[in-house]
């Protein structure tokens, strides 16, 4: 079986900020098949800095349905370490969400790589803020 590249994607929200919008987003990318969800963390940072972390196989049967559509594929990848380094990030009062997923549009291109006997020498994800502001300078430019 061939892979997508994987990302490991943590994502913080506040908590009254929070209408619903996001799971029906990430459904449709899979559903597209544009991506895999391989595990999914949900942590929960309190007012007093405290945090709790549920992971898919800890959630009661009736929550664990309305994650169904992600067809999670493995749960147990994203370690305690990795919770406990973002829940430091996060601001109190908010929710992140701590996820793995499979690009699952890149594997026909990186299948033809690999044909042509291709190799990667670099790949990096550039965040939106660093796009926008590169665009912005080069506008206020013109």
């Amino acid at each position: 079986m061939s892979y997508g590249p994987i990302d490991f994607l943590a994502l913080e929200f506040k908590n009254e900020r929070l209408k619903g919008e996001i799971l029906p987003a990430l459904i449709d990318l899979v559903e597209n098949k544009v991506v895999r969800v391989i595990d999914l963390v949900i942590v929960q940072k309190y007012k007093d800095g405290r945090h709790e972390a549920v992971e898919m196989q800890q959630l009661a049967p009736d929550m664990l349905s309305v994650f169904d559509p992600l067809e999670v594929q493995i749960s147990g990848i994203i370690q305690v370490e990795d919770i406990d380094a973002i829940a430091e990030e996060m601001e109190n009062n908010t929710t992140a969400a701590i996820m793995l997923f499979e690009n699952l549009w890149a594997i026909k291109f990186k299948e033809a790589v690999l044909n042509a006997d291709g190799r990667l020498l670099a790949q990096e994800r550039i965040p939106y803020q660093v796009v926008d502001e590169v665009l912005e300078t080069f506008a206020k430019a013109d």
